[in-house]
């Protein structure tokens, strides 16, 4: 059995895994496109993958193929009627992130709300020796007691946002993007009431044709002027040239992004514009990819390659 693992280096070097070795002859390049994957795919049993699209270019000449292990949750990679066609098995990976997702989401909006770029330079600057009193109130910071916490997509992650903010003091707002996602705990209102009535909205939601833009001009100029965006979910979820002109206009205090439209991010991408990390903070799609997050897929990944293997369906994609 010839296991191919395509994209090892967008697992981290600090995960070990070994223990594919015992499932057969395992083959692992740092990345992969779409261009040299037939190549290195032709003779593989398995293919292990998380963004080189899997369809009739990538594995027409891969004859043995019998299945392809995703190490993500979301399998839009994947011509699912191709695979079909050839009886591919293909298997994802649910729920190892919400924790780490969720985290992540705390640590962009508490990063904004306390201000802590513009502290930590004045501190390093210098200009703390200097103070003439203990403290240096030059920037409001806020507390998130008693403030609306409005969450957009309320799956699992946007769940466990809730309960967190919930132990903050937070009351808690959501709008279901599919309408399928309803919650007797929480109240659930218009996206429109959402953005008017939050002081923190943060975004859960799949990427799809009707959040796709969601946020654009007219949906912040609905919000608070002190309300801050975080964004976890999906990067054109957010047109980026309206944020920029929010934040530039002062129609919301901040935003918090770890996704953007092009990952890794253009050289002209608009957000490149704001530089000041008391408005706006952007980093580069880690919320997922905590050292636990990424051992708990992995193990699942292996745990969804050896059920295959033993004639069992664990985490098949229908």
């Amino acid at each position: 059995m010839k296991i191919v693992m395509l994209e090892r280096s967008s697992l981290g070097e600090d995960i070990d895994l070994t223990q594919f070795e015992n499932l057969g002859e395992l083959v692992m390049y740092d990345q992969s496109t779409a261009t040299d994957t037939p190549e290195k795919v032709k003779d593989a049993d398995i293919i292990i993958v998380n963004k080189v699209p899997m369809n009739r270019e990538t594995l027409e000449g891969a004859a043995n193929l019998k299945m392809i292990a995703i190490t993500a949750t979301g399998y839009n990679i994947i011509d699912k009627a191709y695979t079909d066609s050839r009886g591919i098995a293909v298997a994802n990976v649910g729920g190892y992130s919400t924790d780490s997702v969720a985290q992540h989401t705390f640590a962009l909006a508490l990063y904004l709300l306390e201000q802590l770029d513009y502290y930590d330079k004045y501190v390093k600057s210098g200009e703390y020796v200097k103070c003439d009193i203990f403290c240096h109130m030059d920037r409001r910071i806020s507390e998130l007691a008693g403030k609306t916490w409005g969450i957009i997509g309320l799956g699992a992650i946007g769940k466990r946002v809730a309960q967190i903010a919930q132990v903050f003091g937070c009351n808690i707002i959501y709008y279901s993007t599919s309408g399928k996602n309803r919650d007797s705990v929480y109240e659930s209102v218009s996206l429109d009431e959402l953005l008017a009535r939050a002081d923190v909205v943060s975004i859960h939601a799949p990427l799809n044709a009707a959040t796709e833009n969601m946020m654009n001009i007219e949906r912040f100029r609905k919000m608070k002027p002190e309300a801050i965006l975080i964004n976890v979910a999906r990067g054109p979820i957010v047109n980026e040239r309206d944020l920029v002109t929010a934040l530039n206009e002062n129609l919301i205090a901040g935003a918090g992004l770890d996704v953007i439209s092009a990952e890794p991010m253009k050289a002209g991408n608009p957000l490149l514009e704001i530089q000041d990390s008391t408005k706006l903070i952007v980093t580069p799609h880690i919320a997922w990819a905590t050292r636990e997050a990424r051992s708990r897929l992995m193990d699942e990944v292996y745990l969804n390659i050896q059920a295959f293997l033993h004639g069992e369906k664990r985490n098949l994609i229908p």
